[in-house]
């Protein structure tokens, strides 16, 4: 069984502008067919808008609120919420102005920059 604790990942800047903190992947913890990883964005931030050619995500929104886009359907998001962006799919998600956005993003494959495409 494989368990980590959060507060045993390092958090880091991915390419899109968010703080992630890696749970699960290839590296750290053996799983080889998806990754899970915490993303934070300070209030009013947001990622930049891009898509992944193989991954689909989804990411479930634990604290905060804000915007997500998946090409061009914007909706506000909130804890509890859970949005599926497909592969090929651009998208961003902006911090609301009040607080801090928290949320969980699970991709499948796996996450890798070399799957990630910005305008």
């Amino acid at each position: 069984m494989e368990v980590r604790s959060r507060e045993e990942a390092e958090a880091f800047t991915t390419l899109d502008g968010s703080t992630i903190r890696v749970l699960l992947d290839a590296r750290l913890g053996g799983a080889f067919k998806q990754s899970l990883a915490e993303a934070t964005l300070a209030p009013g931030a947001g990622t930049r808008r891009h898509y992944h050619a193989r991954a689909e995500e989804i990411y479930v929104v634990l604290s905060g609120s804000g915007l997500m886009e998946v090409d061009g359907d914007e909706r506000t998001v909130g804890p509890g919420d859970a949005i599926l962006i497909p592969p090929r799919a651009w998208h961003e998600i902006r911090a609301g102005e009040a607080g801090e956005l928290r949320f969980l993003c699970c991709c499948a494959p796996q996450y890798s920059d070399e799957d990630t495409f910005f305008e």
